[in-house]
C-alpha cells in the first residue's frame, strides 16, 4: 500500500536558509525540521504521493459489508428503556431541523458522534494511569472510533459545506454533548456505552433512508472525493453512494462495540477483562 524510506541525513539548515528556500516557482517550500522531524517519502501502490497528512496508508482499509444491517438490541432493564427513549427523544429535533437533507445531517451530526469515542478513551486512559492497570486495548479500540467518525467528517466536509449558522450551532450542540457524555461515563458508562450503541442503530437508519434517495435520483450521485478513495480504498471511479455504503458499515460496527462494551459492565466485569475489537470497523 505504501513504499518508506528514509531519507538521507543532512545537517538541519538555519532558520534563515530554510527561509530562503522557495520552489522554482516562487512558492514557500515546507523546510526541514530543525528538530530532525520529517516524514519520510510515503507513497501509494501506483508509485504516487501520498497526499494527506490527516492519515496514512497504513490507516485506510477495505470495509467489510457483511455486517448484519438488522441487528437491535431489545430493551432489557431499565438503562436500555432508558438509552433507547434518550436517543429517541434527541431524534425528534434532529428530523425536525434536517428533514430529508441527509448530507447536512451527516455533516452536522458527525461533529458529535466523534465525542463519545473520544470521551471514553480519554476515561479509560486516566483509569489506567490511577490503578497502573492495562485496558485490555480499550482505549486504542475507542480511540479508532472516534478518529473513524472524524474521518466520516472529513469526507462529509467535502461534498457538504456548512454555513455560518451551522458552524455555530456545532459549537454549542457539541459543548452540551461533551459534557453530559462526560458525566453520564464517569456515573454509569454501561449506560453511556447503551446510549452510543443505540445511535448508531439510529445513524444506521439515516444513512440506509439516504441511500434510497441516492437510488430515487432525489440526491445526485455525485464521484467520491479522493479522501474517501484514499481512506476505504474504493475504486477510483467510486460515488457518493459507495461511499454512504461504507459509512454505513462503520457504524454498524460502531453500533456492535458499544453494545458489546455495555454488555460487558451488565455482566460486573470491566472493560479490560475482554479483549477490545482493535480495527474492529
Amino acid at each position: 500500500m505504501m513504499s518508506s524510506g528514509a531519507e538521507p541525513t543532512a545537517k538541519a539548515p538555519s532558520v534563515k536558509q530554510a527561509d530562503a528556500k522557495k520552489k522554482d516557482d516562487g512558492e514557500q517550500v515546507v523546510p526541514s525540521s530543525y528538530w530532525g522531524i520529517s516524514r519520510n517519502k510515503v507513497t501509494r501502490e501506483d508509485g504516487t504521493e501520498w497526499p494527506w497528512n490527516c492519515f496514512m496508508p497504513w490507516d485506510s482499509y477495505e470495509s467489510n459489508l457483511s455486517i448484519d444491517l438488522s441487528k437491535h438490541h431489545v430493551p432489557k432493564n431499565f438503562v436500555d428503556k432508558f438509552a433507547l427513549r434518550t436517543v429517541k427523544l434527541l431524534r425528534v429535533p434532529t428530523d425536525i431541523f434536517f428533514r430529508r437533507r441527509y448530507g447536512c445531517r451527516a455533516m452536522m451530526l458527525k461533529t458529535v458522534a466523534a465525542v463519545p469515542g473520544m470521551v471514553g478513551g480519554m476515561l479509560l486512559h486516566l483509569r489506567s494511569l490511577r490503578k497502573f492497570q492495562q485496558s485490555g486495548g480499550w482505549i486504542k479500540a475507542l480511540l479508532e472510533e472516534a478518529e473513524n467518525e472524524r474521518m466520516h467528517l472529513m469526507t462529509m466536509v467535502e461534498l457538504v459545506k456548512p454555513k455560518w449558522y451551522e458552524r455555530l450551532l456545532v459549537l454549542t450542540v457539541q459543548g452540551v454533548f461533551f459534557n453530559a457524555f462526560f458525566i453520564i461515563y464517569i456515573l454509569s458508562p454501561k449506560l453511556a456505552h447503551r446510549i452510543v450503541g443505540y445511535l448508531e442503530e439510529e445513524a444506521v437508519h439515516s444513512y440506509t433512508e439516504f441511500l434510497k434517495d441516492i437510488e430515487s435520483g432525489a440526491i445526485e450521485n455525485v464521484p467520491a472525493p479522493a479522501i474517501a478513495i484514499d481512506y476505504w480504498r474504493l475504486p477510483k471511479d467510486s460515488t457518493l453512494k459507495d461511499v454512504i455504503t461504507v459509512i454505513r458499515a462503520d457504524e454498524d460496527h460502531h453500533r456492535d462495540v458499544n453494545h458489546f462494551a455495555s454488555d460487558i459492565h451488565f455482566q460486573g466485569k470491566e472493560l479490560r477483562d475482554a479483549p477490545a475489537p482493535v480495527g474492529y470497523h
